[in-house]
């Protein structure tokens, strides 16, 4: 199993997933035509998606999926609340094109088992997802304005993952964001600090993870610079150096990652 990142930001979320012959996406938030060209520059194309996982309904992870719906025909998997806002959302969605999942039931997408879990974030059913083949194991774990219990459960021996580490609290306080987004951001339902993202890091390298992405990095109140910087602290710190830790570029593609 491999990954790559084709967006990853504030501005625009998709991630590409392949294993063998399967290639599914993670969201669909940058351009149609930004998917296309970066897909075409891994060898890939629109018709050789098996499906495309949402993980909620903000335009940072759904904007380019309307226009790719007109091109590409295949399934599209959500939870009920963010289903729900795509079929209003997505003039182009079919209803058979839909797919509902439950959280923590598994499905299969080709050769990929993957199993939802519920995520903390202020969108209707936003959820995580945890992908498994061959016996190894990936997930993406963004957007959480906490890590609960039932998440830290589900990453439990996973071999790589995309974690969040979204912003540095004293950059937020003080940077140009009003006072209302800026608790909407560090509240429970909002997103990870750096901070938050390394205790999360340890969880992870401590129980087997080998190599860890930061995504979704705030591009007013973050730097590649700093998360990486607090995040391998916190991992040198609890003695797990061996991890790899690389930060996924916002507006261009990372990887290949091999899981």
């Amino acid at each position: 199993m491999e990954f790559y990142t084709l967006a990853s930001g504030s501005s625009g979320n998709c991630t590409l997933i392949s294993h063998a012959s399967t290639h599914v996406l993670v969201d669909a938030g940058i351009s149609c035509r930004k998917i296309t060209t970066r897909l075409a520059q891994i060898g890939l194309s629109l018709q050789m998606l098996d499906a495309v996982f949402i993980t909620h309904t903000h335009s940072d992870h759904i904007s380019g999926l309307a226009v790719m719906l007109k091109k590409w025909e295949g399934r599209v998997y959500a939870s009920a609340g963010a289903g729900e806002e795509l079929a209003s959302k997505v003039p182009t969605l079919r209803a058979q094109q839909l797919y509902i999942l439950t959280p923590q039931e598994p499905v299969q997408a080709g050769s990929l088992t993957v199993t939802p879990f519920s995520t903390p974030h202020d969108a209707p059913g936003s959820m995580g997802y945890h992908f498994a083949a061959d016996g190894r194991r990936f997930a993406i774990a963004t957007d959480l304005g906490w890590v609960q219990p039932h998440i830290v459960s589900i990453l439990d021996g996973v071999h790589a993952a995309i974690v969040e580490a979204n912003h540095d609290p004293d950059w937020l306080r003080d940077g140009p964001y009003p006072y209302h987004l800026q608790q909407r951001i560090l509240g429970q339902y909002g997103h990870l600090s750096n901070e938050a993202c390394g205790e999360l890091a340890v969880a992870l390298a401590k129980s087997g993870a080998k190599l860890l992405v930061l995504g979704h990095l705030s591009k007013e109140n973050n730097a590649p610079e700093r998360a990486y910087a607090v995040v391998s602290d916190y991992l040198r710190s609890a003695l797990c150096p061996e991890v790899q830790l690389w930060v996924a570029p916002r507006d261009e593609i990372g990887g290949p990652y091999q899981v």
